[in-house]
Formats: structure tokens, sequence, C-alpha cells
């Protein structure tokens, strides 16, 4: 049974948040130019149109805090991403994987189809979907599966950061769901500058069949970014602890695609 939950980001930020630490309106997003703190690097990859850079910075840093290595992301001879948590033996950490755009996109449909067991993924793996600015804890609209550290919760996340200017009222807002068992999937949401419209959909779609999950958030009352931001996608490791089988994980991003309104 889905469970939807609306809350202020002192609740959000006990159960799911992730990152360390007036909405201005405007027909077209703002464009900005940011790179996460500590995770900028040369290495890019080509994918679904995109440029991406590999997030692969020294030392243990968010989110998690992690490991990160650029060997864990990769475009096969299919043209499919790949991402990937794995036991580094030589270097005897855990280590994750994280890659973003170049590019920064505004308004429109954001889409990932998805291949992976993503229903039954251990406690601690988080898999990452979103658009983000690089101020923590505003500016981005998440797709994460992730339990966040316990078994017995939901792990289908949707949620809405608010904008950058806004404290903890409205606050972050959050849908939350358990996701049935399914290796195919596809995710995306909408976005224009007073919704954001989150879907989930058995199997590879561009229409609306399949669906199993959406959450629709509305401004004024969430608190709606209307900044062009760069695409993200990881897989990391809650609060940088192993899986509890001991097993390596990777994920297969089919496709991205950005329709632009």
């Amino acid at each position: 049974m889905k469970k939807i939950c609306l809350v202020l980001l002192a609740a959000v930020m006990v159960t799911a948040c992730k990152k360390e630490n007036s909405p201005v309106k405007t027909t077209t997003p703002e464009t900005v130019a940011t790179t996460p703190k500590a995770k900028k690097t040369d290495a890019t990859l080509s994918f679904g149109g995109y440029t991406w850079v590999i997030s692969a910075p020294a030392g243990k840093v968010s989110p998690g805090p992690n490991y990160w290595s650029a060997s864990n992301a990769w475009v096969d001879a299919s043209g499919y991403l790949h991402l990937k948590a794995a036991y580094n033996a030589s270097t005897g950490h855990w280590e994750c994987a994280e890659v973003y755009t170049q590019q920064s996109l505004g308004y429109g449909t954001y889409q990932w189809q998805v291949e992976g067991a993503i229903g039954s993924f251990d406690k601690n793996i988080v898999l990452g979907m979103y658009n983000y600015s690089g101020n923590d804890q505003h500016d981005e609209m998440d797709i994460e599966i992730a339990r966040w550290g316990n078994a017995a919760w939901d792990n289908l996340n949707y949620t809405i950061w608010p904008a950058t200017g806004v404290t903890a009222s409205p606050g972050v807002y959050t849908a939350s769901f358990t996701t049935p068992n399914g290796t195919y999937t596809t995710h995306r949401f909408k976005r224009t500058s007073t919704s954001v419209k989150l879907q989930s959909l058995y199997g590879f779609q561009d229409g609306d069949a399949n669906q199993f999950q959406t959450a629709t958030f509305t401004s004024p009352g969430t608190s709606i970014s209307t900044l062009a931001m760069p695409v993200h996608m990881n897989l990391w490791l809650y609060d940088g602890s192993a899986p509890t089988n001991g097993q390596n994980v990777e994920v297969i991003i089919h496709s991205f695609k950005f329709t632009a309104l």
C-alpha cells in the first residue's frame, strides 16, 4: 500500500536527507554554471546526446560520504550507461559512481529507462536520478530508489527541495512508495514554473502505459526552483555503509531523454 506524506525540512532531514550542508518566478529558467563541490573531474563520457562529467574526487565525500571511482561509470558497446557500487580489494574501500551533465537543463520532461532489480535493492543502496544546482538542500528534483538504511521503509522516493532563498518553511516535499519488483522500469519528471509531476512505470515507456506510481507537486504549495541545472545520476551507499549482503550492485541506464517545453 502506498503512502504519501508532505513534510517539512526538519522531518525529511532525519529520514531521507542525502546532501551535506522567495522563488523567483520567471518564464524561462535562469541558467547557472554549477559544479558539485569537491566532485569535479576532467574525465567525461557521452550518453543520450549529452556529455557527462564522471565524478571521482579524492577521499571520502558526500553523498554518504563515500569513495568514488571513475571506473564505476562507463558506456558499453550498445550505448548503455553502467553505474556500479563495488568493493575494491586494492584500495580496501567500497567505491561508488556518479555522473552529471556539463549542460544545464530547464523546464521540460526528464526521462530515464533503467535496467536493474530496484525492488530488491539492499537497504544501503541508493540510486539517484535528479537535477541539482549545487546549492545543498535547495534547487533539486529527485527520483531516488533507497530505503535509507531501514529495510522496512518504502524505497521509491520523490523529493522536491526548495528554491534558493526559501528556508525551512515551506521546506522539502516528499512522497514515498514501495517499488514493485521488475527489472525494466521508466522514471520521469516534468517540471514547469508552477509544478513538478513525477512518474514511475513498468517497462520502457514514452507514454503513460503501465504506470505504477506518480505524484504531482504544485506551487505555491511547494517551493519549486526556477533554475536550469545539471542532471545527475548516481549509485551510492547510504551513510557509506556496505550492502548487508556484501554484494556489488550494478544498474544499467538504457536511455536518458530530455524534452524541452
